[in-house]
């Protein structure tokens, strides 16, 4: 792995048409500022328990809840994102952040990885060549910057220790539908105010996960449609009908055949 600095030079590249994970709090935080808020959500089929010595697997189980999917026990995880087009509306003139000393922590990480088994590439990242030119953040791989790397410690911390309160939020308001884990997300954008709610009272009075719950994959792709069916999965082609609750942002292009799917690629 390659050496890496990084010093930023408050361009604002980074701060334009984003979703950025927000822990609860923030969460709650950007709401009451009159942010928007999405709950991306994805499943993992998950018919047996992984090898012990599994560390992708149980970092996944980890940040996940125990749902079925018809006969399929899968595992759900949920992200919650504040959405923007263009400027972040936190984003001052002079390209600096109105609300630095609160800013969430995925803001605050970058452009460092959370995930410990994704790469930082700075070539994926929205900043210009100059800031990569400077101040020391990974040597082979591994963080050097102390402030950097506990900050996220506390977001990965923060994300495994929520995972039972965002799959009782989604019970709350009724949400259960997900895209096939690598293969999309389906994006639940409920009403604000009940959303604020189903937040503020599953932090007040967290409920144990219910793993018989019934959740529903979503996809573009009939192979997907095909495989999930074949294993007992509840299976949800995507289609664009006005009373449609959610929206599936697929990776891929869709393969199904009734001419009305398509591919949310905002």
């Amino acid at each position: 792995m390659d050496d890496t600095n990084f010093a930023c030079t408050t361009c604002g590249q980074c701060c334009h048409d984003l979703r950025l994970p927000l822990t609860i709090t923030e969460a709650i935080d950007w709401l009451k500022r009159g942010g928007q808020l999405e709950l991306l959500c994805e499943a993992i089929p998950w018919p047996v328990e992984p090898e012990p010595d599994n560390a992708q697997a149980a970092y996944k189980r980890a940040r996940s809840s125990a749902v079925m999917s018809g006969t399929l026990p899968v595992r759900v995880s949920i992200i919650l994102a504040a959405a923007f087009a263009g400027a972040c509306p936190n984003l001052r003139a002079d390209m600096l952040c109105g609300i630095y000393d609160e800013r969430p922590l995925v803001c605050r990480i970058y452009p460092a990885e959370i995930n410990p088994f994704v790469p930082m590439v700075p070539q994926n990242k929205a900043c210009p060549p100059e800031a990569w030119q400077t101040t020391p953040l990974q040597r082979q791989g591994v963080l050097v910057d102390a402030s950097t790397y506990q900050l996220v410690q506390q977001s990965r911390l923060a994300t495994q220790s929520e995972t039972p309160l965002r799959i009782q939020i989604c019970r709350e308001l009724g949400l259960d539908h997900a895209a096939l884990a690598n293969e999309g997300f389906v994006i639940h954008t409920p009403d604000r105010d009940a959303l604020l709610t189903a937040l503020e009272q599953c932090c007040a009075s967290p409920l144990p996960d219910d793993e018989s719950a019934q959740w529903t994959f979503v996809s573009n792709r009939s192979m997907t449609m095909e495989a999930l069916a074949s294993v007992g999965a509840v299976g949800y082609p995507d289609q664009r009908t006005a009373d449609k609750a959610f929206r599936y942002h697929g990776f891929f292009p869709s393969s199904l055949d009734n001419g009305q799917t398509s591919v949310d690629k905002r």
